[in-house]
């Protein structure tokens, strides 16, 4: 029992977590990785239970820092550090004093001057959850930087898939969309190969980042033959701004080449998972026959990322603190 909390054998207790922050699946090593993933499975009943609280972080506070709009994953991350008995505050860039010229660290110092323990980051410029970082003495999670990484959603699709297949290492994951613009696509292709999948990343030559392979990943242009060996498809948003941006031809053109309809999920093996992140666009990447459809384990991945968010919270928030950078 660990601050009223059954934890599973291999994930005793955050002190064998050994890093101040979370800012990507690419510095992480497999162990770290499973232990996420472990503990996470040992907070995932607390939300079964009539009282859905434990006193984990109890003392501690949370600041939720979002530069950019997010419904998931700030609801996520507050939720996570309530049931955890932490201190939660929610600060958008529209009501902070950033609107009135104060830089980045000068918001970040402030707060931590209020001591802070745990800053919660999403930002549309890559690296900025790095930047601060090395400044604070705050532990910091990265909840979405540019088309970096999404750190804690590769997580829940890494928990998700584990949940529902028993395993990650062996199986195929066809991930269809923006891959070039995609936080989302980078951090599971880091998770999803470092635990043993293959991963394919499936989209129009537009919407893929140059030397993609590098990763170790297969390439494919078609999405009919893509998903028919795949064990996961994850499909991915497609902005309107691509469209603008003359990276498609069409919201209607790539619904027919690349979205995923009951039609052609009829070439999929029978027992696979349909993934998305969040937002859908329903009608373009996913039919809502589909998105609401048996294959789908959508809202699984919302109810397993308050698991995870809990257990990342928890693991940082025992981890050795550094003195703020100069």
């Amino acid at each position: 029992m660990a601050n009223g909390v059954t934890m599973t054998k291999d994930a005793v207790s955050a002190a064998a977590w050994t890093k101040k922050d979370l800012l990507g699946l690419r510095e992480l090593s497999v162990e770290e990785i499973r232990l996420v993933l472990q503990t996470a499975e040992s907070f995932r009943e607390i939300s079964l239970r009539p009282i859905k609280k434990v006193p984990a972080l109890r003392g501690k506070t949370v600041v939720n820092l979002f530069f950019e709009p997010s419904t998931r994953t700030r609801t996520s991350f507050e939720l996570a550090a309530k049931r955890l008995s932490a201190d939660i505050v929610n600060i958008t860039a529209q009501s902070s004093s950033l609107t009135k010229g104060e830089t980045v660290l000068d918001t970040v110092r402030n707060l931590e001057a209020l001591k802070v323990d745990i800053l919660v980051i999403r930002h549309a410029a890559a690296g900025v959850p790095h930047l601060i970082a090395r400044h604070a003495a705050a532990s910091v999670i990265n909840a979405g930087d540019g088309a970096h990484e999404h750190p804690t959603q590769a997580l829940l699709d890494l928990f998700t898939i584990q949940e529902k297949k028993g395993r990650v290492a062996g199986l195929n994951v066809c991930i269809v969309g923006d891959i070039a613009h995609s936080r989302v696509a980078r951090s599971n292709i880091w998770g999803l190969t470092k635990l043993g999948a293959r991963v394919t990343v499936c989209a129009p030559p537009t919407l893929l980042p140059p030397q993609i392979e590098q990763l170790g990943v297969t390439v494919s242009h078609r999405v009919d033959e893509a998903i028919r060996a795949a064990d996961v498809v994850m499909l991915l948003r497609i902005q309107h701004e691509r469209q603008e941006a003359q990276l498609v031809p069409s919201l209607r053109e790539y619904r027919l080449r690349y979205g995923l309809d009951r039609e052609r999920l009829k070439q999929a093996k029978p027992d696979v998972l349909i993934m998305h992140p969040g937002p859908v666009n329903r009608g373009v990447e996913l039919d809502s026959s589909v998105a609401d459809g048996p294959y789908s384990v959508i809202l699984d991945q919302v109810t397993n990322g308050l698991a995870v968010r809990m257990a990342v919270l928890y693991l940082v928030s025992g981890a050795p603190k550094v003195e703020e950078e100069s």
